[in-house]
């Protein structure tokens, strides 16, 4: 039984960071916009455990900041649904090109 090479990890989660990147920076809609940036905060999570594996295999402190990470973007993924929600019963858009209009 081999292991997977530290390698594979390290392009995989560089290629979900910069499609989140991507997606982040492209998009209009605060939705999509939103689930870019859970794509970046996900690979930076399974950095963390791939590291903490390959260089304390017997610590999970990898794991247990990936766990606290992973719980923090979930606190602020429903503060930003609720705040799209607030967006689009006021303009009815969530276009991010559109909120501009929010200010009048």
């Amino acid at each position: 039984m081999s292991t997977i090479p530290l390698a594979a990890y390290l392009i995989l989660t560089a290629i979900m960071f910069f499609a989140g990147v991507y997606g982040f920076l492209s998009r209009r809609n605060m939705l999509t916009i939103l689930m870019s940036l859970e794509l970046m905060l996900n690979a930076a999570d399974i950095n963390f455990v791939v590291f903490n594996k390959y260089l304390y295999p017997g610590q999970l402190d990898g794991t247990f900041f990936a766990l606290f990470a992973i719980g923090v973007s979930a606190a602020e993924t429903a503060i930003a649904i609720a705040i799209i929600i607030n967006i689009y019963r006021n303009i009815k858009n969530i276009y991010v090109d559109e909120v501009s209009k929010m200010k009048y």
